[in-house]
C-alpha cells in the first residue's frame, strides 16, 4: 500500500502498515550510516541538519513538491536550536519536527518515544528524518 496525495510517494519501499494504519521508519535508527555526509553534520552541526529538515517537510506541507535549495541552513529554527544547545536541550525542538515527519509518513510511535529517541541518538536521529523526507523528494523527482 503506497500513500501518496499530494505529493510524491510516502512510502516508496511500500513497508507494510499495521492494523492502526502505520508503518516503520523506512530506514532504522543505525541506517545513519548510509548518509554519511548527513550523519557527520548531524554530530557536529545538527543545528543545521534540524533546520534542513523542518524547512523541508514544511515546504512539501505547504508546496507539495521537495525543497528547492534542500532546505534552509541558517534560520530562526538553527539560531534557537543553537542557543538551546548549548544549554543541552537542543534535542526538545526536534520532538516537534519528528512528530509531524510520523505524521506526514504514518509511521508508528509517539511522543515518549520520540523523545527517548532524540535525546538518546541526536545525529542518527536527525538523518533517519532526513533519509524519510529524500525518499519522498526522489519521488516527486520521477513524476
Amino acid at each position: 500500500m503506497s500513500f501518496a496525495p499530494a505529493g510524491g510517494n510516502r512510502n516508496s519501499k511500500n513497508l507494510p502498515f499495521n492494523s492502526d494504519g502505520e508503518r516503520e521508519w523506512s530506514n532504522g535508527i543505525c541506517g545513519c550510516f548510509d548518509s554519511f555526509g548527513t550523519a557527520c553534520l548531524a554530530c557536529w552541526c545538527p543545528c543545521i541538519v534540524y533546520s534542513r529538515n523542518k524547512s523541508r517537510v514544511e515546504y512539501l506541507e505547504k508546496k507539495g513538491v521537495a525543497h528547492p535549495d534542500g532546505g534552509d541552513s541558517c534560520t530562526g529554527d538553527c539560531c534557537c536550536y543553537s542557543a538551546l544547545g548549548m544549554f543541552g536541550f537542543g534535542w526538545v525542538l526536534q520532538t516537534g519536527t519528528r512528530a509531524a515527519i510520523r505524521a506526514r509518513y504514518r509511521i508508528s510511535g509517539g511522543g515518549c518515544g520520540d523523545c527517548c529517541t532524540v535525546w538518546c541518538c541526536t545525529c542518527c536521529e536527525l538523518t533517519q528524518e532526513s533519509q524519510e523526507l529524500e525518499l519522498e523528494e526522489q519521488s516527486l523527482m520521477h513524476h
